[in-house]
């Protein structure tokens, strides 16, 4: 009996020290979990920052190649507009380059002058029509104010009257502006 009652002490030691054992493991399961959970979120962290760094990495190399195709194209245009930023206005004058070799066959039989000047004075007005819808147009000069934005004074004179003192009174050289821009200056004699 006393064999029996030892062995069931033992016993229920034994199940104690199994049950705290069982609870200490688990404790421990419990507490290695939560290490392995951090050390994994910390991992995961870090590789969703990798990942991140990657992504906007990605991102700037593809926006740098995007803005240098960019640059090269509009450059390729540019350098294509400037070859041919003139065709327009040459294209409109080809039919006044033709009247003009009409005319010029046309002096070669003809002894008068009338209807030559006539020829000549339609082409010009020919000329001067497609030109003025290009946006050029002839700055007037003659009995106007000197004027440096638009005038160049080639020499001056005694002016005939008072009132024509500081006014342009003969016109060398027309003068021309495209658009409102002057492209050419009138060339002037100033009365002084």
């Amino acid at each position: 009996m006393f064999n029996k009652k030892k062995k069931e002490e033992e016993a229920v030691v034994e199940n104690q020290a199994t049950e705290e054992t069982k609870e200490n493991n688990s404790t421990e399961n419990t507490e290695n979990e939560a290490t392995v959970n951090e050390a994994a979120e910390e991992l995961s962290a870090e590789d969703k920052l990798k990942q991140e760094v990657a992504e906007l990495n990605d991102k700037y190399l593809r926006l740098f190649a995007e803005f240098d195709n960019f640059k090269r194209r509009t450059q390729k245009e540019r350098v294509e507009l400037l070859q041919t930023a003139g065709k327009d206005v040459v294209v409109s004058l080809l039919p006044v380059l033709d009247d003009f070799e009409r005319a010029l066959k046309a002096t070669e039989n003809t002894t008068e002058v009338a209807p030559v000047r006539e020829g000549i004075v339609l082409v010009q007005t020919k000329l001067k029509s497609i030109l003025n819808q290009k946006g050029l147009k002839e700055i007037e000069s003659i009995n106007t104010e000197f004027n440096t934005d638009l005038h160049e004074a080639i020499t001056q004179i005694p002016s005939p009257t008072e009132e024509q003192k500081g006014k342009v009174i003969d016109e060398l050289e027309k003068g021309y502006t495209l658009n409102d821009k002057v492209v050419r200056f009138a060339k002037v004699v100033v009365g002084a």
